[in-house]
């Protein structure tokens, strides 16, 4: 692990600064951070590409070590689901799959010491800023959050009906009163808005952290840089999988929430 130092000249606060911004296009709420989107799609087809490849070089014999690696996912993967999901499978473990190894890719980006894709698209392209870490990126994850959200009340029709959805909706958790119908569908509205919202707020209050704190290691002389920031990595290896298992998780847990009858 290398750590490059602060560009020469450029106080703390401006290094970290212009490491925070996005490569940004339009104004106010149409601004679209280019940066977030590009390596998002990219590690998007990085994903599909990997199991492409495992599906064609798939083999009844002795299997080779992407499909060993691919088996083991799927496996754990589909095992989770089943734990935790009592519905139909068929959508939800190619759901869970796709955002374990989605997020798991986004976070691993943390890893790459934070000027070297800057510097190179700067020198390349001209591009005053880059970010690499779409999770870092509290757009990202709040993206990957409103898509949940939408499976959630699509699988709550889905499971109890549009009746059942609406009787949820009037009568939990206080009951059938009419009195009480409007508190009942305020604590469901709140219930509901907080899935999404603790969702992605955890995934990217994480990695934002961590990319924080790298940013931080990279501003040290050169020669201390790979104490802490070794350290660092090490640790943070180990939240990299951990933040996509929980958000995989919690996403098959309120599926199974929303899926069945309360």
């Amino acid at each position: 692990m290398r750590f490059t130092v602060a560009a020469a000249g450029s106080s703390p606060t401006e290094y970290v600064s212009h490491h925070l911004g996005h490569l940004t296009v339009g104004e106010g709420l149409w601004t679209f951070h280019l940066d977030t989107l590009f390596f998002s799609i990219a590690l998007g087809a990085v994903m599909v590409l990997l199991f492409w490849l495992a599906a064609r070089r798939a083999t009844a014999g002795v299997p080779g070590k992407l499909q060993n690696f691919i088996e083991v996912l799927v496996d754990f993967v589909d095992n989770s689901v089943k734990e935790s999901f009592h519905g139909p499978r068929q959508f939800v473990a190619p759901l869970a799959l796709t955002i374990f190894v989605w997020v798991f890719l986004w976070n691993i980006m943390d890893l790459v010491p934070v000027d070297y894709i800057p510097l190179l698209a700067n020198k390349v392209f001209g591009l005053e800023y880059m970010r690499v870490v779409p999770s870092a990126d509290v757009n990202a994850p709040f993206a990957l959050s409103l898509s949940v959200l939408v499976l959630i009340l699509v699988y709550s029709v889905k499971g109890k009906g549009l009746a059942g959805f609406g009787r949820e909706m009037l009568f939990h958790p206080f009951g059938r009163n009419p009195l009480l119908w409007p508190a009942n569908i305020l604590l469901n509205l709140v219930e509901l808005i907080a899935k999404p919202v603790s969702l992605a707020l955890r995934l990217f209050g994480n990695l934002y952290a961590a990319e924080l704190i790298f940013i931080l290691i990279a501003m040290l002389p050169w020669w201390i840089q790979f104490i802490p920031g070794g350290a660092w990595a090490v640790f943070h290896i180990l939240v990299v999988p951990l933040q996509a298992f929980i958000f995989m998780t919690l996403t098959i847990v309120y599926l199974s929430l929303a899926y069945e009858e309360h």
